[in-house]
């Protein structure tokens, strides 16, 4: 069996509110860390979302 070409990354909020989404991403097309600004519903605004590693 072959391995999927997709991981699951987190992408974790830089607001410290402890939320994340989970999303996937191909590493063999982009290699550098995933960053988007996305709705954090702790703090009812838009914030700077980065990749962590799934545990």
């Amino acid at each position: 069996m072959a391995k999927p070409a997709t991981l699951q990354v987190k992408l974790v909020s830089t607001a410290d509110t402890g939320y994340f989404y989970v999303t996937k991403k191909n590493p063999r097309n982009q290699t550098e860390k995933l960053q988007q600004r996305k709705y954090d519903p702790k703090v009812r605004k838009h914030v700077l979302f980065k990749e962590s590693k799934m545990k």
